[in-house]
Parts: C-alpha cells; sequence; structure tokens
C-alpha cells in the first residue's frame, strides 16, 4: 500500500497526503569543516547541460555584503551556463560516422547560430583497457567521464510472453559480446512493485548474463487491469526520475535503454480536464533532468512487428506503436535517442542502441541568447557540412529554476518521493560525497561527513551569515529486504565568520545522525539531499560493521570538539 500511494504522488488525481516520511527541523549543530590542505581532488563533473541557476542573490562588491532593492527584497538572477550536445552521426545506411571535424558542425538555438566552444571526437571517454570496472565506486574513480549504458527491463506495462522474448534478444546480443564489455553496463528491472538494480556497472559480461538468469519475472496482472493505469504511468515517469537523479553525479554520458510499452493505453477525452496537462507537465520535467543528467533515451518494443489493438490497446496499432495515448517514442527523440519498433530482431535494436552510447561527439556552446523566458522552448539544430548525413542529437530544453525550498513543517509531495525512492532503492546515487562513520561510546549513531565537493553555501544577507541547507534520511532494513523504519531530518549549517559573505568557498560539514535500535534490521541507508540544488548522495552499511563504499577523494576528519571526540576514520566511506 505505501508502494502504491508514493506511485500517485506523481500522476493520481487523487494525490495521497505527504506523511511518507517525518522531516523534522533539526537545530544547526553541525561542524563545517575547512578545506582540506593536502589532497587530491576528485575529478570535477561538466555544467549541467542546459542553462540553470548559478548565485542565488545577486551579489554586491567582492567581500561585501549584499545590498537589498529599495523595497527591502533582492534580486536573484539566472545567467545561462554552457549547453553540453553529445550527438551520433550516422550515414544513409545508418552506420556511424566516426571521422568528423569541429568544422564540419554548425549549431543554432532558436534559430541563432551558435559558437562551438569545445569538440570532443567519438570514443574520446572509452575506459582505459587496463581499467576495471565493476561498481558505481569503480566507475567515479577509475573511468569519471565514461559513457555508460543503462539497458533497463520494463516489466510493469509488458506482457509477460513479449519480455520473455526481451530477455531472449537480449541475452543473444551479449553472448556475441567479448567476455570484457567495452562500456560498463548496468541492468534494472522495474515492476509494479519494486525498482531492482539486478547489477550494478560492470564490464563482465558474465555477470550480467548471471543477473539475467536469477532474475525472477512476475506475471503483470495488473497491466491487464485498468484499475491500475494511474500507477503505471507513475511508474514510467518515477523510474525516469530516480535513474536521473542517482546517475547525474557521474558526468560521462549515459546511455538508457528501456526495453518494454512505457505507458499505458489511456484516452485523455475521458479523463479529468486536468490529466492531460499534468501528464504533459510531467514529461517535460523528465525531459529537463534527463538532459541534465545527460541521459539519452532508447525506447525499444520487444512486441514484434504486429501489435494487437486488443491487447495494448487501439492507439498501439495507430497512432503510438508504444500502447499510450501520449507517445512514449517522444521522450526517447526529446533526449536524443530513438525509438525502435515494429521488427522481430530485438537484440539487433538492443546492438544499435548501444553502438550509439560509445559513438558520439560532444559539443559545447554558451547560448547566445540571454533572455530568460521560461515559457520559451529553446529548438536546437545541427547542420553537417558534409551531405548525406544525419545528426541526431537532444531537441532542445526550457530554462529552469533551482528546486524549490523544503518546508520541514510541510514536506512538498515531490521531496518525499525523491528522498524515498533514494532510499528504498539500492541504486548508488554518488552527486553528494560523503561518509559514514560509528560515533565512539554511543550506540547506533552516526557521524555523516559531507565532502565540501557536494555543498552549496548561500551569500552573506544584512540578516543571516552564509549557510548551507541539508536533508539528511536513514532507512533500516531487515535481512528480507523490508523496510522497517524510515527517518529525515533538515539542518542548516551555518558558516565560519571569518569566510567572505561572497564567492566560492570551500566547506564540509558534519552531521551527528541516530538510528532508531531495531533488533532485526542488518542494513541502513544513509541519504543526504542539498537543498540548494536537489542532488543527492547515499552510502549503504551493514550494522556492526563499518560503511561499504571503497574510498576515492579522502575527507580530512573533523576536528575534534569537547563534546563530540572525532578520531581520525580508520574506514571511512565516501561516495564517490
Amino acid at each position: 500500500m505505501k508502494d502504491r500511494i508514493l506511485r500517485r504522488l506523481l500522476f493520481a488525481s487523487l494525490i495521497a497526503t505527504p506523511s511518507l516520511l517525518l522531516v523534522a527541523q533539526q537545530p544547526a549543530t553541525t561542524d563545517p569543516q575547512p578545506p582540506p590542505s593536502q589532497s587530491t581532488p576528485a575529478p570535477s563533473p561538466p555544467a549541467p547541460p542546459a542553462a540553470a541557476a548559478p548565485p542565488p542573490r545577486q551579489a554586491g562588491a567582492p567581500g561585501q555584503p549584499l545590498q537589498p532593492n529599495p523595497d527591502g527584497t533582492y534580486t536573484i538572477r539566472r545567467n545561462a551556463r554552457l549547453v553540453f550536445l553529445d550527438v551520433v552521426v550516422t550515414d544513409a545506411k545508418n552506420n556511424v560516422v566516426r571521422d568528423l571535424t569541429k568544422s564540419d558542425f554548425k549549431v543554432t538555438e532558436a534559430n541563432e547560430p551558435q559558437e562551438i566552444l569545445n569538440f570532443q571526437e567519438t570514443g574520446s571517454h572509452l575506459p582505459d583497457p587496463n581499467a576495471v570496472i565493476n561498481s558505481t565506486q569503480d566507475l567515479d574513480r577509475l573511468a569519471p567521464n565514461a559513457p555508460v549504458n543503462i539497458v533497463l527491463l520494463d516489466e510493469f506495462n509488458t506482457r509477460f510472453e513479449d519480455m520473455a522474448f526481451a530477455r531472449y534478444s537480449l541475452k543473444k546480443y551479449l553472448e556475441k559480446q567479448p567476455d570484457k564489455l567495452l562500456t560498463p553496463t548496468m541492468l534494472v528491472a522495474v515492476d509494479i512493485q519494486k525498482f531492482t538494480v539486478l547489477t550494478d556497472y560492470t564490464q563482465d559480461k558474465q555477470k550480467v548474463l548471471d543477473a539475467l538468469d536469477h532474475h525472477f519475472v512476475a506475471y503483470p496482472w495488473q497491466a491487464h487491469n485498468g484499475a491500475w493505469i494511474g500507477e503505471r504511468y507513475g511508474i514510467a515517469f518515477g523510474t525516469l526520475m530516480r535513474v536521473a537523479e542517482a546517475v547525474i553525479g557521474h558526468p560521462g554520458h549515459k546511455n538508457m535503454i528501456w526495453i518494454g510499452r512505457g505507458f499505458p493505453p489511456l484516452n485523455f477525452a475521458n479523463q479529468p480536464i486536468d490529466t492531460e496537462n499534468r501528464v504533459n507537465s510531467i514529461v517535460q520535467q523528465c525531459v529537463n533532468m534527463l538532459r541534465d543528467a545527460r541521459v539519452t533515451l532508447y525506447t525499444i518494443d520487444p512486441a514484434g512487428v504486429m501489435v494487437d489493438p486488443g491487447i495494448y490497446g487501439a492507439a498501439a496499432a495507430f497512432n503510438d506503436p508504444f500502447g499510450g495515448n501520449y507517445q512514449f517514442n517522444k521522450l526517447a527523440t526529446a533526449t536524443g535517442g530513438k525509438a525502435l519498433y515494429g521488427r522481430n530482431d530485438v537484440d539487433a535494436e538492443i546492438g544499435t542502441s548501444i553502438r550509439d552510447g560509445s559513438s558520439f561527439y560532444t559539443l559545447t556552446y554558451r547560448p547566445s541568447n540571454t533572455t530568460m523566458d521560461p515559457r520559451k522552448f529553446r529548438r536546437i539544430k545541427i547542420v553537417l557540412d558534409r551531405p548525406g548525413l544525419t545528426a541526431t542529437t537532444r531537441e532542445g530544453y526550457y530554462l529552469q529554476g533551482g528546486p524549490a525550498p523544503v518546508n520541514p513543517q510541510k514536506p512538498s509531495r515531490r521531496l518525499a518521493f525523491d528522498l524515498v525512492s533514494a532510499g528504498d532503492s539500492t541504486m548508488v546515487y554518488d552527486s553528494v560525497p560523503f561518509t559514514v562513520q560509528p560515533v565512539p561510546n554511543e550506540p547506533d549513531t552516526y557521524f555523516v561527513t559531507v565532502d565540501a565537493k557536494g555543498l552549496v553555501w548561500t551569500y552573506a544577507t544584512e540578516g543571516k551569515p552564509r549557510h548551507a541547507n541539508l536533508v539528511a534520511m536513514t532507512a533500516t532494513f531487515d535481512k528480507k529486504g523490508k523496510e522497517l523504519k524510515r527517518d529525515a531530518k533538515t539542518y542548516e549549517v551555518t558558516a565560519p565568520p571569518n569566510v567572505a559573505p561572497t564567492g566560492r568557498i570551500e566547506l564540509g560539514t558534519r552531521l551527528k545522525v541516530k538510528i532508531d535500535h531495531d533488533p532485526k534490521a542488518i542494513r541502513a541507508r544513509f541519504v543526504v539531499r542539498v537543498s540548494q540544488t536537489g542532488r543527492m548522495g547515499t552510502a549503504d552499511l551493514i550494522l556492526g560493521q563499518p560503511a561499504t563504499a571503497p574510498p576515492v577523494a579522502s575527507v580530512p576528519a573533523p576536528a575534534a570538539t569537547s563534546t563530540d571526540p572525532v578520531p581520525p576514520p580508520a574506514a571511512s566511506n565516501p561516495q564517490p
């Protein structure tokens, strides 16, 4: 019932109240950390591939507090940032073209020519042949800019026999590949009840095949019941969102291969008048999130050449091969991917998607149009000087602001969904690096040390010093993976008075988190969300043992205080 309420947070017209988690205000008792004196910085991710909002308020002169407007308010400014385009170029026979140069590309945005600032050839960031990647942590440590594949099995909108054919086709494709896959690959399965990571990023082909063989697929009876249409729409949107939020911390390109039907059939003419508007709004939100996470979506329909309208709905035979009244395949083309359907060689379609995911050029430009109208769609077009070639990239973007403020008394449904999705998932969220360490002599209490790279500090104003806002959530699970308890708190961390009131500062912080003792609990998941950016990190802890994520750039031990002595972390556990 809890999972069903969660899915309705995104779609159903009768939305459940946000009582899914308790968010309580936590006093600012954390310790801001000074920047490390000697450490090797982790690779910096590129700017989000679209316009975004940097400083929250207009800054005055360097070193001076912000100046209010005559009416006492502060001006919020948003600046256009770099736009990243991953472009696949094919010839008339759909073969990938790999020998183009920067001068072969011409880019326009909203019909205005753009100057290409950076250009990267195909295959520029493939992992080192000597690297061995078998986890998200390995990926971020050994190949932080490498492209990856995320293969997702849609088991909630796809008939059992079609899903069986999809699994057969995926195995058929994998068996033809070398033992060490060129591109790190993650395998995910989603059904009505759960979101399951069958295998984390790996280059081990046999590991993916074994995960596929050991995955039990339940019969999706809800796919035949019209009462579950709202949940199935919610699962589709929620899956896209949670994947985007989990992988945005990895700056490399992500190729998401969605094998399944995507949306159920739904005639909006028979729905409340605002239902289609809700769906269109969430569609745009999904496209923006996939864009910001640098995800290209490929949709593969395993139903084959003939689609029975009696099975997938009349729309499947006429206007939408993927079944829904809103065309699911539009999501693919909007992100620069493709919709592949109407063929029985699904293994070849999978191969085409994976090929494109490792054969893209990357172009970077700064938009010449500085207007900030969020209603205007900025359409992107690429023209190639060489005739007979086709360039495929995302269609464009809308400007959007940052995440909404967190209200501790009335947490938003979106905040609840984000935190619960991260908490009950086994997918690694790597946007906010932090360590988890038991507090000596305090059972069930942990120091959560958030690295400076994950924090955003506001500018000082007349009435308030610089601060950072966080939400920390913990969830505990029994040996069968059942969630036992979930708790979340908000934190406001104030920067030391000696830091500059404006400009960039490198400060981490330490939170003290206590878990309610439960003898049945064997695993705990920690989730940290930065309110200024909406980005999240996760760490999993086997209770009674050190946290399990391997270290990357080390986080210095926080300074000891008279009340909270902190020894050097013998087994720190930062998320990469």
